[in-house]
């Protein structure tokens, strides 16, 4: 087999592989309440598996680099979701979901510019997520209509996630460690969310989700320092199993913290 087919076909197993399991995971998400929703959306779905894919390519060393991006780039993710949040109180999705992407894209630009270390990156998260938070807070409670997906709009998330690890693992040594970090832990869960929601039950529904998005994302924070400092000791699977672990608690904590109706 040659060279070119071999990774025509190892890439078409990857992106079927990622799109089938974060199409689960976000079915599951949208019949569970914008709460666990949100922490589900979360998760790693999306990034996990690229980094799988980068870590099969790349050294620890590219792996470690890459979550100092993917921590960086985090924040913008906050104030992707946040301002999507806001905007969707009361704008249509015309206007709501190109507003978010806008406000990404501008601040992504700005995060590839600077050269991060782990403690500016944690830093700036510790300050973006202080902030949204509390400000997220009025918008979270609010109760999901039920709805049944269409499966064009399943074909779309798969179809979304597929070509998202394409592109990233296809170019990532073009883009870098850099480049890589910061495409793998593009919104694409939360963007489908957002579109698919807020056709179906409503502005305010769809904002609940992405409100309570910021408290997963803390989750997704700790995961990208856990990933960044045990990856090169350990190997990379190794840190990518306990940076999966690391964010699959936090959520687990913050259910259990609503449950006993502490307020998070």
């Amino acid at each position: 087999m040659s060279p070119d087919l071999y990774f025509a076909l190892t890439l078409i197993v990857k992106m079927a592989i990622t799109a089938g399991f974060v199409l689960a995971a976000t079915i599951t998400a949208e019949r569970a309440g914008p709460l666990v929703g949100a922490l589900v959306a979360t998760l790693p779905l999306g990034a996990g598996p690229v980094y799988v894919f980068l870590a099969l390519d790349h050294d620890a060393h590219f792996i470690a680099l890459s979550a100092v991006n993917s921590l960086a780039i985090n924040t913008v993710n906050v104030i992707f979701a946040l301002t999507y949040s806001l905007l969707a109180q009361k704008r249509s999705l015309a206007v709501s979901l190109p507003g978010a992407m806008l406000v990404w894209a501008v601040l992504a630009w700005t995060v590839h510019e600077i050269h991060w270390s782990m403690i500016n990156a944690t830093l700036i998260n510790v300050a973006v997520l202080g902030i949204s938070i509390p400000l997220a807070r009025p918008l979270r409670h609010v109760r999901m209509p039920v709805f049944h997906a269409h499966w064009s709009d399943l074909a779309m998330r798969a179809a979304l996630v597929a070509l998202l690890v394409g592109i990233t693992v296809t170019f990532s040594f073009q883009l870098g460690s850099g480049g890589s970090g910061i495409l793998a832990v593009f919104p694409v869960i939360l963007l489908s969310i957002m579109f698919i929601l807020h056709r179906r039950v409503g502005g305010k529904p769809a904002a609940a989700v992405l409100a309570n998005a910021p408290l997963g994302l803390v989750g997704f924070a700790c995961a990208c320092i856990m990933l960044h400092y045990t990856a090169e000791p350990f190997g990379s699977a190794v840190g990518l199993a306990l940076a999966l672990a690391t964010s699959v608690s936090w959520s687990l904590l913050v259910l259990l913290a609503r449950k006993r109706g502490i307020a998070v």
